[in-house]
């Protein structure tokens, strides 16, 4: 998601200057952003639109260091820890990133006189919703570790919002695919694993339904939400809902696959939520967003990315940490 965004956000505003803060962790990787690197090398040091800074947003000298020195005028804070799986046995970096963190970011928004942050939630706060869909007046009642975690960075953005006046906007997000997905990710792990001719692993029943949002959609919503909405608001973005089951189908018949030879059950996550059901109609009444992309009509298009970047997935799926994780993950070792 962020990778993306510093793309979209390079091409549509040739005249900002954009700064990527980023730890670097086992899903941050320097080849998404690769291309943007290579046209920024020749460039002087004032003419750069792009500069990447490798650090952690709990290391709040950084922080300091780096908001005193720029004077932003917008920051947009995705970094989170964001696996369910992971967060089952490794709850601490969890609370570290997504609340910490997100205090540190806040914090030097705030002492920095930042015009504008941006907060990434997501739609997992509201946890399931049986009927219906959740607005943003849902109240939030997340079932699992990351998303309380997030929940817990949700809460603090708003106290922030009300006792600091901090001008701040929260999304809340729902499941976003494209390409530079890591592959822990269920759309990209079932293209990779079919076309590798491996069998994907299900969670449960596969009948979880979540609400899929292609990126390119995600990036529009975030800029029409950074430069037009109010401050101290709140807007979810919202896709297509579908079922777990009805994705890796979807998938696993664009490349010709039989569905059901290549569908492997485990068992499922811990009190796992069974819908998520975000509502976008305040972002599309208020600041006139819609997607463009339903998840049929791109689905093809994110295949053949990664058919034809087999070398950036491989890389990561062939290493020990991504084989190891992939083994508990793959056979539900909670």
């Amino acid at each position: 998601m962020g990778s993306n965004f510093v793309r979209y956000l390079y091409n549509a505003y040739p005249t900002y200057r954009i700064f990527n803060l980023d730890k670097l962790t086992y899903a941050g990787n320097p080849e998404n952003l690769r291309d943007i690197e290579e046209i920024e090398a020749g460039k002087s040091d004032d003419d750069c639109q792009y500069v990447f800074i490798k650090g952690d947003i709990c290391d709040i000298s950084l922080l300091h260091d780096v908001f005193s020195r720029n004077h932003f005028d917008l920051v947009v804070h995705f970094a989170a820890e964001t696996h369910v799986d992971r967060s089952m046995s490794d709850v601490a970096d969890f609370i570290r990133t997504n609340i910490e963190g997100t205090r540190c970011v806040l914090e030097a928004a705030r002492l920095y006189k930042v015009a504008r942050l941006v907060h990434i939630s997501t739609d997992e706060v509201y946890g399931t919703t049986m009927e219906g869909e959740a607005d943003e007046h849902t109240s939030l009642s997340p079932a699992n570790l990351y998303s309380t975690s997030k929940a817990g960075g949700d809460l603090l953005v708003q106290s922030y919002m009300k006792i600091y006046q901090t001008p701040t906007v929260l999304i809340r997000s729902s499941n976003n695919f494209g390409p530079y997905q890591y592959p822990e990710k269920l759309i990209p792990l079932a293209i990779s694993n079919l076309l590798e001719d491996k069998k994907i692993p299900v969670h449960g029943s596969g009948e979880h339904i979540r609400s899929w949002l292609h990126v390119q959609d995600f990036c529009r919503a975030i800029d029409v939400i950074a430069h037009k909405a109010d401050d101290r608001t709140i807007y979810n973005i919202s896709g297509d809902s579908r079922t777990n089951l009805e994705v890796i189908k979807l998938v696993a018949d664009y490349l010709g696959k039989d569905f059901n030879s290549y569908r492997e059950h485990t068992g499922d996550r811990p009190n796992a939520d069974f819908r998520y059901a975000p509502d976008s109609t305040k972002l599309q009444r208020e600041l006139g967003w819609s997607r463009m992309h339903t998840i049929e009509s791109s689905i093809g298009a994110v295949i053949k990315w990664y058919a034809e970047n087999r070398p950036w997935w491989q890389k990561i799926k062939d290493t020990s940490e991504f084989q190891a994780y992939y083994k508990r993950q793959a056979t539900a070792q909670w």
